[in-house]
């Protein structure tokens, strides 16, 4: 790899497009719809200690044209390593305990409950970050603890592992985001995912000893796929941020709730109920008021001591 590579050709603002950013977001959609699909296939021959690990190499070998368009190792340097290790060791764990939750609850109920992700995140951003919470987001964090209480209605029904699995990675993956957001003050977006397969692919590498099978030519294939999706998905998201705002960009996301249960009927015949429907839409409704523009509580004296630093 070489510092004389030419740019990676997705830095820098884009010319505004609402159907470009419509687009990418398809890509998105389509790309993180394949990837439970791709852990299901795979759950039968393989553990999922070595598809992570598997994953996250055929990652990073995806990863490196990437890497030299962009200008080499220039491009991935990084003197915040420690922070990359301990965020990506929680995303580490959170990967693994959602693939079993597809594995254990239907896969419109994973993708709902990770839809509270963003509301968990805005509770870590005040107390981990320093930012100011206004009333919308308090608002919106309420309505994402009921849409989660709705869906697995405790006291009616018994809450399953899977929703107790799924609901723990939700909050683990807004601990990842916060850590993202720290690093994305001095980090470029290429180099949190480079540092992202591997460290995740160190972390996986002996785990990976204990459980190792040898791939099927079929399971070789659905790797790949996997592979492919988990990693350029990010890219596609990029790629529409470019093209229009966060606000415009995050809401097609939402789309992925009705289109995981079209292919969890269709492919698994999983049934929704209209608890279901009324507690992911409290999810996304309380998505929607925190992607909104929000005035801040009044800041306190003391707020000029907690201003967020680099970790």
């Amino acid at each position: 790899m070489t510092a004389t590579a030419k740019p990676l050709p997705t830095g820098g603002p884009a010319e505004p497009s609402l159907l470009r950013a419509a687009g990418w977001m398809a890509g998105w959609l389509v790309l993180m719809l394949l990837v439970p699909i791709c852990g299901r296939a795979l759950a039968n021959d393989l553990d999922m200690i070595q598809v992570m690990f598997v994953r996250s190499v055929v990652g990073f070998l995806m990863m490196l044209p990437l890497v030299w368009m962009a200008g080499g190792l220039q491009a991935i340097r990084t003197r915040r390593l420690r922070l990359h290790a301990a965020r990506n060791a929680i995303h580490y764990i959170c990967q693994y305990g959602w693939l079993m939750a597809v594995m254990l609850i239907p896969l419109a109920q994973v993708v709902a409950i990770e839809f509270t992700m963003p509301i968990w995140t805005a509770i870590l951003a005040v107390t981990m970050l320093g930012e100011r919470m206004g009333r919308g987001r308090i608002a919106a964090v309420a309505l994402g603890l009921i849409g989660v209480l709705v869906i697995v209605r405790p006291g009616v029904d018994t809450v399953s592992t899977g929703q107790w699995v799924a609901l723990l990675t939700a909050v683990g993956f807004a601990f990842s985001v916060t850590m993202i957001k720290s690093l994305t003050r001095t980090e470029s977006a290429l180099s949190i995912l480079f540092w992202m397969v591997v460290i995740q692919a160190v972390i996986g590498f002996i785990p990976a000893l204990f459980v190792w099978r040898w791939p099927t030519p079929a399971n070789g294939v659905w790797i790949l796929l996997m592979a492919f999706s988990g990693t350029f998905s990010h890219y596609c998201m990029a790629a529409a941020m470019r093209h229009a705002d966060a606000m415009v960009v995050i809401p097609m996301d939402f789309l992925r709730v009705p289109l995981t249960a079209v292919v969890g009927w269709m492919l698994y015949a999983e049934a929704v109920d209209v608890w279901f429907a009324l507690g992911a839409g409290l999810i996304l409704t309380g998505n929607v008021l925190n992607l909104r523009p929000q005035p801040v509580l009044k800041a306190g004296p003391a707020d000029a001591a907690r201003s967020p630093r680099p970790n």
